[in-house]
């Protein structure tokens, strides 16, 4: 589904230049090769203006100094940002759930805010509350005591445990798992013992957590996900965990409990983290990194490799890595010079 915007008003609304037929309608974004007259497209380096040219769209969002004739075009110093933003007013998001599903489940104690939408078999249990504009999509299960904000989106088979709360346009994707008991136990020399796991989890505004990720209650403490934020598909945050404003984590990632990410944060895909962690405001973790148990990553630094390391360090640990089998064998030939002959 889409809307129309004539290029001036998209331009206004994203912050862009426009350059071109300021009345050209738009109704959606596409990319070049696919995309149609009304359909915008954008162009991030001026190496890709051919493909732009040639396409059928007469819309491009572009950098200023890329040559795009022909074209209507909304100049951004950010293009991909510009491109985004306009893709959020072109096109309307398909809703997961309107109105209350007849095989829906909502306790009496629960209270449902105005135009919710709650899909086929969800579960809302006592005193829950679902706030104005939100969606409940099927088969989900929204524990006692929750709490959810203005506009979030649940897809379908969602579970949230008792007492999460989470802020407004919160959008979490299929078979996430948030608010279960983290992994706490106590050992007496013959059995484990669990942990009490008695905290909540908090999830800031216009956080998106992928399918199947999980995030468990905090433990004494609170597990907190800062504003912004966004979580990729099979990750996991353990207990008490806290994670500051519009830091991003790939797949599979696993933090462990009570450690603590920064703002603006980036952990590619595999990173591990153990407990009692820090990676502090602006820090790089690349995919795979593993960063062992108390150890703390600096502010705007960047780590590789296990256990992670200065970017720098790791190339030049890597260099050597890949030429150990030259090495071996020139260690093995000198070895065999020096041995006496018989």
């Amino acid at each position: 589904m889409a809307m129309k915007l004539t290029a001036k008003e998209l331009a206004e609304k994203i912050g862009a230049v426009l350059d071109g037929d300021g009345a050209l309608e738009l109704t959606g974004v596409a990319a070049p090769e696919l995309a149609g007259a009304k359909q915008l497209i954008y162009v991030e380096a001026g190496k890709h203006a051919g493909r732009a040219v040639a396409s059928a769209a007469a819309c491009i969002v572009a950098r200023e100094g890329i040559s795009l004739p022909g074209k209507t075009v909304l100049r951004s110093t950010q293009p991909k940002v510009a491109f985004a933003k306009a893709a959020a007013f072109l096109l309307e998001r398909i809703p997961i759930a309107m109105g209350v599903h007849p095989t829906a489940i909502v306790a009496p104690l629960a209270r449902i805010g105005r135009n919710v939408g709650i899909g086929a078999y969800v579960v809302i249990e006592d005193q829950a509350c679902i706030g104005d504009g939100s969606q409940v999509g099927a088969h989900s299960v929204i524990g006692a005591g929750c709490w959810i904000g203005e506009n979030c989106r649940i897809h379908p088979r969602v579970t949230l445990y008792a007492g999460v709360r989470f802020g407004d346009f919160v959008e979490v994707h299929s078979g996430a798992v948030i608010g279960a008991d983290g992994f706490g136990y106590a050992f007496d020399g013959e059995r484990f013992w669990k942990f009490p796991q008695a905290g909540i989890v908090e999830i800031g505004d216009h956080v998106e957590i992928g399918a199947n990720a999980t995030i468990d209650r905090g433990s004494l403490d609170d597990t907190r996900i800062g504003e912004g934020v966004k979580i990729d598909n099979l990750v996991h945050v353990g207990h008490n965990v806290q994670i500051g404003a519009h830091t991003v984590i790939a797949a599979q990632t696993g933090i462990s409990g009570s450690s603590k990410l920064g703002h603006h944060v980036v952990c590619g895909g595999q990173v591990g983290i153990a407990d009692h962690c820090t990676l502090e405001d602006g820090s790089i973790a690349g995919a795979q990194a593993g960063i062992p148990t108390g150890k703390t990553i600096r502010s705007g630094q960047t780590v590789w490799g296990t256990p992670a390391r200065p970017l720098a360090k790791f190339k030049e640990a890597y260099v050597w890595f890949a030429r150990l089998p030259e090495l071996g064998e020139r260690i093995k030939k000198l070895e065999e010079k020096g041995q006496p002959q018989s």
